[in-house]
């Protein structure tokens, strides 16, 4: 399994919190992030890398973001 780096529309709450909105996906199609569960410090057991990861619902499917150190955003590919 390997990292799909993806754009991210994020923003910044008064708060300082990163809270991603919507991604851009390999199709080229943004898809809206519904909802947001969970925000914590994880490393990715499938493809690697770790950093903060968005436990996201996007189309009403569980999927997890990732945040590198780095600022790049990646999602687990298949």
């Amino acid at each position: 399994m390997s990292k799909i780096y993806v754009d991210v529309m994020a923003e910044f709450t008064k708060d300082g919190d990163l809270i991603p909105k919507s991604l851009k996906w390999t199709d080229d199609i943004w898809y809206e992030i519904d909802r947001i569960t969970d925000i914590r410090r994880a490393a990715s057991l499938k493809a690697g890398g770790a950093g903060m990861r968005y436990t996201c619902i996007i189309g009403g499917q569980k999927r997890y973001l990732f945040n590198e150190d780095n600022n790049m955003w990646f999602m687990e590919g298949q």
